[in-house]
């Protein structure tokens, strides 16, 4: 009997292991990639069983888990603007960064109060190379409809698209969010869009740019740099041209009240890595946040990221204060400026 009690005493005092975690991402090339980087390793390493769920970001779905303490998510891939809003509303636990890693190892926007970079992602113009043979390389060359005759793909909304009209009309990517916050530059960007728009063909999933150009629907698009890695993985012959491409990050964030919180911190760090940061990069061309890892990538793997000097020179870093501050009134613009 005391042999019996000791027993019941030890196993109530040792922590309880999750037997798995259910993790949240966007699905589709990128859910793959973190499979075959993230997910199957670290079951492999710590024997924590994996389950997937895929959303399309609904922020709605985590406050209501939260306001009812009825939270069944326990790691949540979110987009940019979406990390500090729901820190300032509580929805998320604050980051143990001693546990994740050094803060210096990591791109400087990966580190955030409560969420961690996941990777660096890049909309990009493209264009089928076995349909066009002059490379376009600018945004001038996206808006030229008599030099590249042809439909352009552009995603539904206001967001990329107004930098990408003020880079076409000349505005310095470094210029951008200065000339676009003023009613002027706001005024420009759409008038941009406007000699554009008889020419647009919208796309508001991003598995349809690929197919439009595939499809011959379109002459260029505007597109997520991971989609174009992907169709090539299967044989396309797709084409990114870098210049004025706008990069982003996607963020690892653990809804506040998960019971797993300590193994989804477990997660956070094996997937912020040197070697899983590696390994994703090589399965999708999405540049990795730990600046450790790019030591263990190839030079072919590099020339595809977002993060390779020479595609990063003239990037623009998409602006999330901006569009967390003017946002809401531009979208509505862009949707009455859209129906017209």
């Amino acid at each position: 009997m005391k042999k019996l009690l000791t027993v019941i005493a030890l196993s109530a005092a040792l922590p309880a292991l999750a037997a798995q975690l259910t993790i949240v991402n966007f699905g589709g090339a990128n859910g793959n990639a973190q499979k075959k980087a993230f997910y199957e390793p670290f079951d492999k390493a710590t024997g924590i069983k994996i389950v997937p769920v895929e959303y399309n970001g609904e922020q709605a779905k985590i406050k209501a888990m939260v306001d009812t303490k009825n939270v069944s998510w326990d790691v949540v891939e979110v987009e940019s603007p979406d990390v500090a809003r729901g820190c300032d509303e509580g929805l998320f636990e604050r980051m143990d960064w001693s546990k994740v890693g050094p803060k210096s190892d990591f791109v400087p926007a990966a580190v955030t109060d409560c969420g961690v970079g996941i990777f660096v992602w890049s909309t990009v113009l493209a264009y089928d190379g076995t349909k066009l043979k002059t490379a376009p390389t600018s945004w001038a060359d996206f808006w030229d409809v008599k030099k590249f005759p042809g439909k352009r793909g552009m995603r539904k909304g206001a967001r990329y698209n107004l930098e990408f009209a003020l880079m076409a009309d000349g505005v310095k990517p470094v210029d951008v969010y200065k000339v676009l916050a003023t009613k002027e530059g706001a005024d420009r960007a759409f008038k941009k869009l406007t000699e554009l728009k008889p020419n647009i063909q919208w796309w508001e999933a991003g598995a349809q740019p690929p197919q439009f150009l595939v499809a011959g629907d379109v002459a260029m698009s505007t597109v997520y740099n991971g989609r174009i890695d992907a169709a090539n993985r299967e044989g396309r012959n797709l084409k990114i041209s870098w210049t004025g491409g706008i990069y982003d990050l996607d963020y690892w964030v653990i809804p506040q009240g998960t019971p797993n919180k300590a193994e989804a911190m477990k997660f956070i760090a094996f997937a912020s890595s040197p070697q899983a940061q590696a390994d994703y990069a090589k399965n999708i061309a999405y540049g990795p946040t730990n600046n450790k890892a790019l030591a263990a990538l190839s030079p072919a793997v590099l020339a595809d990221l977002p993060t390779s000097p020479a595609n990063a020179k003239t990037a623009l870093q998409f602006n999330v204060k901006f569009w967390t501050d003017q946002g809401e009134q531009l979208e509505k613009r862009f949707a009455s400026w859209a129906a017209q």
